[in-house]
């Protein structure tokens, strides 16, 4: 069975946490997290969760990453994986206002 990869992108998150991937509704393999700062002049810190489907955050994927103005910040390299199972939720925030896109890269509905 082939597989079916998809990607996500979200512009100008801020302070409030923001979906990044939305409620998986089968298990999916996020293969791929980039992180861009896009002030002009801020250099920023980020947090990246998985949250159940009530937005309760069960575990944190980076917590106050620093992010230089101009630069960005690959969270999954390497061949790595995160699974998200049925119900859970990619979230990010930023600690300045609409100063970071992320773009999330996935294997949607795993198949053996």
């Amino acid at each position: 069975m082939a597989q079916d990869f998809e990607r996500t992108i979200t512009k100008d998150i801020d302070a409030s946490f923001a979906d990044i991937r939305a409620e998986a509704n089968t298990d999916d393999a996020i293969v791929g997290i980039r992180l861009a700062n896009t002030s002009d002049t801020t250099s920023i810190t980020v947090d990246v969760v998985v949250t159940n489907s009530s937005n309760v955050v069960t575990g944190y994927i980076i917590k106050n990453a620093p992010i230089p103005v101009g630069s960005s910040l690959e969270l999954i390299d390497g061949g790595s994986k995160i699974v998200l199972q049925s119900g859970d939720k990619l979230r990010a925030k930023s600690s300045a206002t609409d100063t970071l896109d992320v773009i999330v890269s996935a294997v949607d509905e795993i198949s053996s």
